[in-house]
Parts: C-alpha cells; sequence; structure tokens
C-alpha cells in the first residue's frame, strides 16, 4: 500500500536508507535505457558489439568524478552491476533481414561473457494502424489541426520506461542501491528520479547516451541528478568492444558480420580468405594477425575504413594471384 500511496503524490515516512555523509563507498547500479542507448550512440556506427560493463566499469563510472555534498563519489559496483532495458525486434519492422538474429545474439552475448552481472528486461514492440497529420510542404508552420491525416503504421516501445522507473525507485528505496546511474534522456523517467530525490537518500548519476555532445539534455532530467554526464564519446566506445567469439554453452556466439564497419568489404574479404586458407575461422585468425606491410595494422583493423579495406581487398586478390602462378608454373 505504501506504494500506492506514494505514486498518489503522498508523502513517505519512511527515513532515507542510508546517509550519503560517511560512507566511503555507495553501492552503485545502472540502469540504460537500450532504446536511448541505441538511438543515441551506437545506430549506423560498428560499435554496436558493446561490452556494457567495460564501457561503465573503465570508463564512465572512473571519469565521473562528481562531487555530492561537499564529497567525492566513490562507486562501489554491485555484483548486479547493470540493468539493461530492452525489447526484442519485430519482424515485421525490422530494417534489416537479421535484424532480430543479430539482437538476439547480442544479448546471449552479454548474458555469457558477464555471467549474472548485466540483467536484460525485456519489454516489447507494439504496431497499429493509425492516423496522422501531415505537415503542409507549402505551410510548415500550418497548424496540425488544419493539416491532412494519412494512414500510417505506429510502431511504439511498451515497458521499458516503466521498468526502469520500477526498478531504480524500488532498488533506491529498499536501500540495496545507494548510487543509481541512469542512461537515457527521455523525460518519461523524470518522475521516478523526482521520486527517488524525495523519498531515498540516494544519489543520481545521469549519463546522457549520445556522442561528442549531440544531445541536449533535458533539463526535467538534469535538475533531478545530483551529476551529469552529457555524452558517450565514440573512443570509449570503440574500446568497450565485447571479444569477436565468445565462449560458453553448447555454441559460441560470435559477432554478426553485419555489425562490422564495413560488412560488404568483410564478406569480400572472408570470401577471398576462404579459397586459399579453407575455412572461416582460418581465415579471421589470419583477420587478426598485424600486417607488416600495412604498419603492423591488423587486416580487421583495415577493414575499419572503406579506403584501407579497399587496399586489403586488393592485396588478398593479388596475394591470391601470385599463389596461383605459383602453382601453376612449370617445372
Amino acid at each position: 500500500m505504501w506504494l500506492v500511496h506514494l505514486t498518489c503524490g503522498g508523502k513517505s515516512r519512511r527515513q532515507p536508507v542510508f546517509s550519503f555523509q560517511g560512507n566511503r563507498f555507495l553501492r552503485t547500479r545502472i540502469y540504460i535505457d537500450g532504446y536511448n542507448l541505441y538511438y543515441g550512440c551506437l545506430k549506423g556506427t560498428s560499435f554496436k558489439w558493446l561490452d556494457l560493463l567495460a564501457l561503465f566499469e573503465r570508463q564512465i563510472v572512473p571519469s565521473a568524478n562528481a562531487v555530492v555534498n561537499g564529497q567525492r563519489l566513490t562507486s562501489e559496483i554491485l555484483p548486479v552491476a547493470i540493468k539493461f532495458f530492452s525489447a526484442k525486434i519485430l519482424a515485421k519492422a525490422a530494417k534489416a533481414d537479421d535484424s532480430m538474429a543479430c539482437q538476439e545474439r547480442y544479448h546471449a552475448a552479454l548474458r555469457k561473457h558477464h555471467p549474472g552481472r548485466v540483467e536484460l528486461i525485456e519489454g516489447y514492440y507494439a504496431m497499429s494502424a493509425s492516423r496522422a497529420r501531415v505537415i503542409n510542404q507549402q505551410y510548415p508552420k500550418k497548424w496540425p489541426r488544419d493539416c491532412e491525416t494519412i494512414d500510417v503504421w505506429k510502431l511504439e516501445e511498451k515497458q521499458s520506461d516503466v521498468n526502469l522507473a520500477l526498478h531504480a525507485f524500488h532498488d533506491t528505496l529498499t536501500g540495496e542501491v545507494q548510487h543509481a546511474i541512469i542512461v537515457t534522456n527521455d523525460t518519461d523517467i523524470e518522475p521516478a528520479l523526482k521520486m527517488i530525490r524525495q523519498h531515498t537518500g540516494a544519489v543520481l548519476g545521469l549519463v546522457i547516451p549520445t556522442t561528442d555532445c549531440q544531445r541536449i539534455p533535458n533539463t526535467s532530467l538534469e535538475k533531478r541528478a545530483h551529476w551529469v554526464r552529457k555524452y558517450i564519446t565514440a573512443a570509449e566506445l570503440a574500446a568497450s568492444q565485447l571479444p569477436r567469439v565468445i565462449q560458453g554453452s553448447k555454441n559460441p556466439t560470435v559477432k554478426p558480420d553485419s555489425w562490422y564497419a564495413q560488412p560488404a568489404l568483410l564478406r569480400q574479404s572472408i570470401a577471398l580468405g576462404i579459397v586459399e586458407l579453407g575455412s572461416r575461422a582460418k581465415v579471421f585468425q589470419w583477420l587478426e594477425r598485424p600486417l607488416p606491410m600495412f604498419a603492423n595494422m591488423t587486416p580487421l583493423e583495415m577493414l575499419e575504413t572503406e579506403v584501407n579495406g579497399n587496399k586489403l581487398i586488393l592485396f588478398m586478390r593479388e596475394w591470391a594471384e601470385n599463389l596461383d602462378a605459383g602453382r601453376t608454373k612449370p617445372d
């Protein structure tokens, strides 16, 4: 009943579960809005195979350097370090044929690589036929009520923001978490942050999931947080990638080819390599070795850019031609 009382605007009779003053290490957990993180930092990049725990444990949290109530913040990340809120992609709305399979593979990789440390909480997507107002191109300032309507498909992610809000509020109210780091720029979370500040003694950190300060933090979120980090850099994302192959259970989980920077060039290099080396596994062993003729860059590093990737493909073709010439050369 106390939760109903609070959500209806009542005041909590409970005292804050802890006082920040005097705590050397604060029990810390990160709450990630997966939708916000993807569209703010990962879409269109080669960083989708992201190691969430490495990013926050090694990069974001140590760099927070926050001072709260005159004390420098020191975090002790809990065994369940991250709660990651996401939703399964709908096949009928996916932008690529392998989108669902790639997402499932990524979620499996997170669970395998950090067993028990990253908890995935899934909502769902709902798609429905709807009507929407069309912006008048000739008179773009025309009010929506005076614009024409068309039939559209409306795709909505359900429960993820609600789940994040409830988990963060519950964990801080019970005292399990003393320092909650919220990763989102969605204003729907603001009421939960307000309640955490009103009814608990927890410290709130806010990380805006964007690269190079491209998105301005929503002021309604920023004013609720004790500290704010307004970006995640591309360098931090690049330094926090999961291993290409993650062992575990019956079969290993492998990074999808389409999640590399230049997937078309990668596929070409694999095809050329298999002809000479015989298997995909052997090709990737070669792709991960430094090449002296290219300043010790690995082929996979070269495939990060179109220019270097094309140089690699040309090198591999010439290499194959030279091998073929050697094989057919008469004694």
